[in-house]
């Protein structure tokens, strides 16, 4: 697994995860905001653009970063974070080693399997892999995320850059993760944000991790669909870190 490292090692770490099909630059303008106070890890997933192996399971990335971190951050951090594939990843991590972090943010994550998707995704991706290297048709889908428009160029780049196998592979991961009933045993202050413009599967998959993890905060964000928050509010997502690490510290 590849790395991009912002900000001093000295300082405490902060490990985020990016989205499924996008990759490191997920995280580029909220690490501009991180870096003087933090040092900030952005891993590059399995089977995306700038990744050095094929994507295999959410639990072998899980296992890959939680190596990273017992390597080079001493086997635990200050805080996780991920948004949906990489959401998802940071709660399998945070199952596997339970205090390896003080604090989490789980934004737009998916726990609940999704069978009809997951059984689609072999045939609808026959049909339209073929376009996404059109950058008419990969305009028209990255419009669709309410990604700000100047990390176009970012995301046709390394969409162009992802095999076939690798996105069938953790589009299917994705849409078959369910949170392990382990999670209970998760030591972590967890913060769960999902957008006011979510689908139902996000919304009530933000219920269940609440559920099931003890020190669990849930805030939905008005007026914000999917990712939205780290991807395009990076002063504000900044923000909330510094305020869920002052209000869990007490200070």
């Amino acid at each position: 697994m590849n790395y991009r490292e912002f900000g001093a090692r000295a300082k405490e770490t902060l490990v985020l995860l990016h989205g499924g099909g996008l990759s490191w630059w997920n995280y580029a303008s909220l690490s501009d905001c991180l870096k003087k106070d933090f040092h900030v890890v952005l891993p590059i997933l399995d089977g995306h653009g700038g990744s050095d192996r094929p994507f295999t399971t959410i639990e072998s990335n899980a296992e890959e970063i939680i190596s990273f971190i017992d390597e080079k951050c001493g086997g635990s951090v200050l805080l996780l974070g991920g948004l949906s594939l990489g959401a998802q990843i940071a709660l399998k991590i945070l199952c596997l080693r339970k205090n390896i972090c003080k604090y989490a943010i789980i934004e737009s994550a998916a726990v609940i399997p999704q069978k009809m998707t997951n059984a689609l995704i072999g045939p609808s991706f026959s049909l339209s892999f073929p376009l996404i290297k059109n950058r008419s048709f990969s305009r028209l889908q990255f419009k669709s995320l309410h990604i700000k428009d100047e990390l176009f160029e970012d995301y046709y780049r390394d969409t162009c850059a992802i095999k076939k196998k690798d996105m069938t592979s953790f589009m299917k991961a994705s849409t078959s993760f369910s949170l392990p009933q382990s999670a209970k045993s998760i030591n972590a202050y967890v913060h769960v944000f999902t957008g006011e413009r979510e689908t139902g599967v996000i919304k009530k998959s933000a219920a269940e991790i609440s559920r099931l993890i003890p020190r669990c905060k849930t805030q939905v964000l008005p007026g914000l669909y999917h990712g939205e928050f780290s991807i395009n509010h990076a002063e504000e997502y900044a923000a909330a870190v510094n305020h869920i690490l002052k209000l869990e510290e007490g200070t």
